[in-house]
């Protein structure tokens, strides 16, 4: 956890669109103080129309707490409800860790490399 003072969020969201998929970009730490900012960011993205694939990068998240890994599980949830596939790309280090601890590691689609997910979703056109 950062040295910041406590209830400022120093995740940052960056998004992109691909022909079927969007692409969301997360930096720094998926926490407590962070969920309304994914919250607000992932509001826009549900307003769109439903691309086949949501490729959520974590490559540079640096930790994630029980609300961050909540807050992913309802992004899973929405994406089925709206059948969209969502694709974890990035996933080593502390994500890997906590989607193993968690038992989640097997709820989502997992990809170490941020290229390979864009790969599986270029390649279902």
């Amino acid at each position: 956890m950062s040295s910041e003072a406590p209830g400022r969020s120093t995740l940052t969201v960056a998004s992109g669109l691909s022909r079927n998929a969007v692409i969301i970009r997360l930096e720094g730490e998926l926490d407590v103080y962070a969920i309304p900012i994914l919250r607000e960011h992932m509001q826009r993205v549900w307003e769109l129309p439903a691309k086949p694939f949501l490729i959520l990068d974590l490559g540079a998240v640096a930790f994630c707490d029980s609300m961050g890994m909540n807050e992913l599980v309802e992004v899973m949830q929405r994406c089925e409800s709206r059948g969209t596939r969502l694709l974890l790309a990035g996933v080593h280090g502390v994500m890997a860790r906590v989607l193993s601890i968690t038992g989640l590691r097997h709820a989502f689609e997992v990809f170490v490399r941020f290229d390979d997910a864009v790969r599986l979703a270029v390649a279902t056109l």
